[in-house]
């Protein structure tokens, strides 16, 4: 019988659940990312994929090349969002406040986290910032996206969620998610991932903290995607703050 989506979501949450929290929390503190291996199905993928045309679920189109911000096309979903990634972006944000605390605390950023992502909209609405931020990416032959932070207002959070909807090697080729780490006084250093259909891979937002001789300082952090050189790519992005606009 096949599983209702419930019983599907409560399939990816328990994944979320089961994950090695502890190295997890580890690579993202060392590297400023860590990835979760086959949190979504194929179905799941496909699902969301299905849903990129369906206008009514979306708030706002963003055609990349007009804003000189690569070539692609994304949509911001608007509330209610899908029950997936609503539930998807509360259960990870729980497992993520203790990082993103301990990140501000050796930075010395007066703020400190909320155990629930209901509070932490609370704190992004009381600043005007009410509009949702997961959306849908999608890069065709030739697609690209600059290296760009993720900020849409005065709050935020300092990591945030990529899932891959499309099968690398299959269904496109390139497309690598590239990181650029920028230490003061040094050359940046460059990192590429190719995550396979339905990882979830968790990243920083803006900034990591790193520790020197003197305490710890900022790590400035940026991402994109590099050309896709065949094929069709869709992501699913998840960011934990709301937006101004």
């Amino acid at each position: 019988m096949p599983q209702s989506e419930q019983q599907q979501i409560q399939t990816v949450i328990d994944k979320i659940q089961a994950a090695d929290w502890e190295l997890i929390t580890e690579q993202i503190h060392h590297q400023g990312f860590a990835l979760i291996e086959q949190v979504l199905s194929t179905e799941q993928c496909e699902l969301l994929q299905q849903l990129y045309p369906q206008a009514e679920l979306y708030r706002k189109t963003v055609d990349m090349q007009r804003y000189r911000f690569g070539r692609g096309e994304y949509k911001y979903f608007t509330y209610p969002l899908p029950n997936l990634i609503e539930q998807l972006r509360h259960e990870v944000y729980s497992h993520l406040v203790p990082i993103a605390n301990a990140w501000f605390k050796v930075l010395k950023i007066a703020q400190t986290f909320p155990a629930s992502h209901a509070e932490f909209l609370q704190r992004c609405h009381q600043q005007g910032q009410t509009l949702a931020t997961p959306l849908i990416l999608k890069y065709e032959q030739g697609g690209f996206n600059t290296l760009h932070q993720d900020l849409y207002g005065e709050v935020y959070f300092p990591l945030q969620l990529v899932i891959v909807l499309s099968q690398p090697n299959r269904d496109f080729t390139g497309g690598e998610l590239v990181f650029t780490q920028q230490t003061p006084r040094a050359q940046s250093k460059a990192m590429v991932m190719q995550p396979q259909q339905g990882d979830l891979l968790i990243f920083t937002t803006q900034f990591k903290p790193e520790k020197g001789s003197q305490g710890y300082y900022r790590v400035n952090i940026k991402h994109g995607v590099s050309p896709v050189l065949h094929g069709h790519r869709y992501s699913l992005g998840i960011i934990f703050h709301d937006a101004l606009s």
